[in-house]
């Protein structure tokens, strides 16, 4: 285990390789305030629909991303946004968002109505959009690992030079599918990136109650995978890291695994009365959040005042306001959809190129 850590060290070294910051986009004020208003927006989306949920306008279950917000800032940052793609488990909203779909749209989603992204028939957990490179929002708890996994080999198959990111929950690295995918990506060398988001909960169960290996990011040695913790409560470490993984799949060198340590604000769900951790826990971790850190670099640079952060504050509230409003008045789909969308004869177009 020492030789394959060693190997795995030289291979991927943040910031060692790469003089990161000449070849993406410097931290800059544009950067910063971009990172303030689109983490803000994600925190205010998944603080509106916790406000429709409890009025019961959204139904069944759903799963919250405060607090994880700097991990899509950073990624995004990384990314090739019209050709690179996102595969995620089922806290999604904030990744469809990063991708570029319409608050509006993925709200209306959440609530069953005609608009969102899935015409209602997919609902808070099942996000997709191909139009955005957002391949889902998957319920079932690392079964969507597999299917990253595939879109990289489709995108290498296909010569598209596109790398896939491939996000997946603590407790998703139990999975045998986590540890079957890896083997084939590595063997393949395909062009994926498979990012932890470790919350520290997977549901209600602590890591430390599951595992042995607390550093979750060196089960990527037992396959000579590249790896990496990353501090994912701070969206520049997270675009630093995700740029050096990024690039080494888009030139051939295969995946890379990261572990993103991060702490989220809410329940598992809403229905998770979250006795497994204090208040006083929480509270803690809220010192550290975020969207408070990029607003503090912006603050002490004078890229912004306080009052022109707390006009974009305002605006971004006004503006859920509307994506709710928009959202309850849509249409809920007609019965007969289920015939156009599930019950229907398959058309698979892309058939007719592989033959031709």
């Amino acid at each position: 285990m020492q030789c394959v850590f060693a190997k795995c060290a030289r291979t991927f070294s943040i910031k060692q390789q790469h003089n990161i910051n000449t070849k993406m986009k410097d931290f800059d004020k544009e950067v910063y305030l971009n990172w303030f208003e689109k983490m803000t927006t994600w925190r205010r989306f998944e603080d509106k629909a916790r406000s429709l949920y409890l009025k019961d306008k959204i139904r069944g279950f759903l799963h919250l991303y405060n607090g994880q917000e700097a991990i899509p800032a950073g990624f995004t940052h990384a990314m090739n946004m019209s050709k690179d793609k996102v595969i995620t488990s089922y806290r999604c909203h904030s990744h469809a968002l990063a991708m570029g779909l319409d608050p509006k749209t993925a709200m209306s989603e959440l609530c069953g109505r005609t608009t969102g992204s899935s015409h209602g028939l997919g609902g808070s957990m099942h996000l997709f959009s191909r139009e955005h490179n957002m391949y889902g929002g998957h319920g079932i708890v690392g079964g969507h690992i597999p299917i990253g996994a595939g879109i990289a080999f489709a995108d290498k198959y296909f010569e598209r030079d596109a790398v896939t990111l491939c996000y997946m929950g603590d407790g998703a690295v139990r999975q045998g599918t986590f540890h079957e995918t890896f083997n084939m990506a590595m063997n393949w060398k395909l062009p994926v990136v498979f990012i932890c988001e470790n919350n520290q909960y997977a549901m209600g169960t602590p890591v430390e109650r599951t595992t042995n290996n607390l550093d979750i990011y060196q089960l990527g040695l037992g396959y000579e995978m590249p790896c990496a913790p990353v501090d994912a409560m701070d969206p520049e470490k997270v675009a630093e890291a995700a740029y050096e993984a990024v690039e080494r799949a888009r030139r051939g060198d295969g995946p890379t695994f990261l572990e993103a340590r991060t702490y989220r604000y809410r329940g598992h769900s809403m229905s998770d009365a979250e006795p497994y951790r204090t208040k006083q826990e929480v509270e803690e971790h809220k010192q550290e959040d975020p969207i408070l850190l990029v607003k503090h670099r912006i603050l002490t640079n004078k890229w912004a005042t306080e009052e022109e952060l707390d006009t974009i504050e305002k605006n971004i509230k006004a503006q859920m306001e509307e994506v709710a409003a928009f959202a309850e008045k849509a249409p809920y789909p007609d019965a007969d959809l289920i015939y156009k969308y599930i019950y229907s004869e398959p058309n698979y177009p892309f058939l007719d190129k592989l033959d031709n």
